[in-house]
């Protein structure tokens, strides 16, 4: 039996057959319309949310590659001003201590992460799809949700750095020990004061071994490659150490090359690299004896940072017996000598991210002058030294920015950060 509401619409249909079509037809171009408005506005309206963050968010034509299981991966655009905090790859797989840094970004200035993609163990955080890396095995996957937690970061206009510990790594030594620093006296593997062996910088496969580690991370979603240890070890037993494939090279030499092999190799895939290097190679003209030279790192990579933390300058640097107690003149020195440098003059100038030399002072070196915002340092949040409020982390952000730099990035080994010395946001962001 057919209810009356039911009988009244087909007898209607019937009757009126037309008006039926017409009426499908507008509630089908209505719908089609709308489709494409949210289609091509959606992007837009996603970006304005983040423009007082100078970040570049995900659009579509951000996509770079579909990865296994059609999972989608995307990069986003370097913020002109890096505002980042330091996340263990231990943390990054522990949904309930990331999601409290997460939070950290979410409701202040910071608007980068970096989280380790091989730490000082050697070991890779999360699981490989290069056969290569596999072959070697030292994937760990302390992050068993990799992508999507980039992805997630993505979403919310978060950059994401992939911090790799290069020349420090006792998983490859142990299984590849002929790539190893060596002891002088009886050609063992030297171990460092803390007992951890070291790879020789000189070894073409540790290159190659990098330069695959650095891909698989972008193709996961990592924005930017940032290379640490990338020195040769300097507190161990130094009289009895041996290099067997650096040879007779220098060190600065052997850095240089090395550097000029990830720019050829990595540069290419799209990722933006970065190196980190000890805070005196802004002050001091020598390598240190570690082989890191300021001037050599510069034309390589997009990113240098200093790890410019008080508590790691001697005793009587700038005439101050303990310079951890202050943080604003060690920045202020260390920053306004990397911009020197950087921009190749004898003069302190202040400029803006895009802007060179435009000077007619004579130059402090013999080469190529690079933007002064190629210089991000590493400051300290954390207590070495001194016992570091919030006053004295804030007290370093100010120091790179009377410097002229806009870009910045805490350290804390605990990942604990003084959320009382970063300035709030008002923005409100995109969530899942």
């Amino acid at each position: 039996m057919i209810s009356r509401r039911k009988f009244k619409f087909v007898r209607q249909f019937t009757l009126c057959p037309r008006r039926f079509f017409l009426q499908g037809l507008i509630f089908a171009v209505f719908g089609f319309l709308a489709f494409i408005i949210s289609y091509f506005a959606a992007p837009i309206l996603f970006t304005s949310r983040y423009d007082n963050k100078n970040v570049a968010s995900k659009t579509s034509a951000a996509v770079i590659g579909i990865a296994k299981n059609e999972f989608v991966v995307s990069h986003i655009s370097t913020p002109t001003a890096v505002k980042g905090i330091y996340i263990t790859s231990w943390v990054s797989g522990t949904k309930e201590l990331r999601d409290k840094l997460v939070r950290i970004v979410d409701t202040t200035e910071i608007n980068s992460v970096v989280i380790d993609v091989k730490d000082y163990s050697g070991r890779i955080s999360f699981n490989v799809e290069d056969s290569y890396l596999k072959e070697i095995g030292a994937s760990e996957n302390r992050i068993p949700d990799a992508r999507e937690f980039i992805e997630r970061l993505h979403q919310k206009g978060i950059y994401v750095i992939g911090r790799i510990s290069v020349f420090q790594d006792p998983y490859l030594v142990k299984i590849k020990p002929e790539l190893a620093v060596r002891r002088k006296s009886d050609g063992g593997i030297w171990k460092d004061f803390k007992g951890i062996s070291w790879l020789d910088a000189g070894a073409r496969e540790v290159w190659s071994y990098t330069a695959a580690i650095g891909r698989e991370a972008y193709s996961i979603g990592f924005d930017e490659l940032n290379f640490d240890y990338i020195r040769f070890p300097s507190d161990g037993n130094m009289k009895d150490i041996s290099y067997p494939f650096s040879g007779k090279k220098s060190k600065p030499e052997v850095l240089k090359e090395f550097f000029a092999y990830l720019y050829t190799e990595l540069k290419p895939t799209g990722a933006t690299l970065s190196a980190d290097l000890f805070g005196m190679t802004t002050t001091n003209t020598d390598d240190l004896n570690i082989g890191q030279v300021l001037e050599n790192a510069l034309p390589y990579f997009d990113y240098i940072a200093p790890m410019v933390y008080p508590s790691h300058y001697p005793p009587s640097f700038m005439g101050f017996a303990n310079p951890a107690a202050k943080p604003y003149e060690v920045v202020k020195f260390s920053m306004d000598a990397a911009v020197k440098r950087a921009i190749a003059t004898t003069t302190t100038a202040v400029l803006s991210p895009t802007s060179r030399i435009a000077s007619t002072t004579p130059a402090l070196y013999k080469k190529p002058s690079f933007s002064a915002q190629k210089i991000r340092p590493w400051l300290q949040d954390f207590n070495l030294g001194a016992t570091y409020t919030a006053e004295m982390v804030r007290t370093q952000i100010q120091a790179t920015y009377d410097a002229g730099l806009t870009s910045w990035m805490l350290w804390n080994a605990g990942n604990k950060y003084t959320v009382a010395a970063l300035k709030g946001d008002d923005i409100v962001r995109l969530t899942q």
